[in-house]
């Protein structure tokens, strides 16, 4: 299968880049893209919550009434859960969310990631791009040249690039990344997913 390259001013270059069958024609898998997604957004929450328990409130140790003779319950401890100020029963910890998922699972969820932006006509691949400097308004330029200022950018790059990284850190609807660096997530957040011509080897050899 082939797909038009186009340039930085959005120009087709006549020339045509090669896609794998195997990943960019996938049978997507919503089960594996949903545990794939899971497991990416568990592993971005700290878990660092906690409250105090009743041997960790501050507070005198005395009993705080006698033991019969008032009516009511007997208390002996002001930092008790049932009064105000006390420990919490069975509060949160800190814990980590993240968990186990198989490898295999993990790469049929990334081909069914790039096989849904293929399908949807989502996907443009560019020749490799370079700045001479870190230009905001030359990014902006570069979205515009291809029609997706509106749209929720993902650009793709074979090795990082730090101006062009610059260049699109300020922008909310825009981020780079290198291949190693793409997850399933981030792949279908995006409204339109660019690919530079130079890392479609390196997706590919992930992915096989």
């Amino acid at each position: 299968m082939e797909i038009n390259i186009l340039d930085i001013n959005g120009k087709d270059t006549g020339r045509k880049a090669k896609l794998n069958d195997s990943i960019f024609l996938f049978e997507p898998n919503d089960h594996a893209i949903y545990l794939d997604v899971k497991q990416y957004m568990a592993n971005q929450r700290q878990g660092n919550h906690k409250s105090k328990e009743r041997a960790e409130v501050k507070g005198s140790t005395r009993k705080i009434k006698k033991q019969k003779g008032t009516g009511t319950a007997r208390a002996g401890s002001i930092k008790s859960p049932i009064l105000r100020g006390g420990g919490t029963i069975f509060g949160p910890r800190p814990r980590s969310y993240s968990f186990k998922l198989n490898k295999k699972v993990k790469l049929i969820a990334r081909k069914s990631a790039f096989a849904i932006k293929f399908k949807e006509k989502s996907l443009i691949i560019l020749e490799n791009i370079n700045l001479d400097k870190p230009s905001t308004s030359s990014y902006l330029s570069f979205l515009d040249n291809l029609k997706v200022t509106s749209k929720k950018s993902l650009l793709v790059l074979e090795d990082s690039n730090k101006n062009v990284y610059l260049s699109s850190r300020n922008l909310s609807k825009s981020k780079v990344v290198t291949t190693s660096e793409l997850n399933t997530y981030e792949i279908l957040d995006a409204g339109v997913l660019l690919i530079s011509e130079g890392a479609i080897k390196n997706i590919e050899n992930n992915l096989s």
